[in-house]
């Protein structure tokens, strides 16, 4: 529950002053939210019921399936919207593959900095 939730968030306020904007979920696998608190699956979930659209890369937790997720999720997109901070991990990760097919790139850790 980190940046992703922080954007789904943030698209579901803009939705009332821009109904037109869209929130698509691209989830890693059915069973994500398995060893999470309450708190976490509850605005998890919430999140869930609001969005117009969800796509599961996975059935079910594969060591690859986030790996699928952000491809997809760059595989489907025209711009990159991250918060990258280190040169390793995940996100670095995505952003390079990003980089590689030419999508723009908008780091927000850079605008705080």
């Amino acid at each position: 529950m980190g940046f992703d939730t922080l954007a789904a968030e943030t698209v579901l306020r803009l939705k009332n002053k821009y109904p037109y904007i869209k929130l698509i979920l691209v989830l890693p696998c059915l069973s994500q939210t398995k060893g999470w608190n309450k708190f976490d699956v509850d605005r998890y979930n919430y999140i869930k019921t609001q969005a117009d659209k969800i796509v599961y890369t996975s059935k079910e937790y594969t060591s690859d399936c986030m790996f699928k997720r952000n491809r997809h999720l760059v595989n489907h997109s025209s711009l990159c919207i991250c918060y990258l901070s280190r040169n390793s991990g995940g996100t670095a990760y995505t952003v390079d593959y990003a980089i590689r097919n030419n999508i723009k790139i908008e780091n927000i850790a850079n605008l705080l900095i």
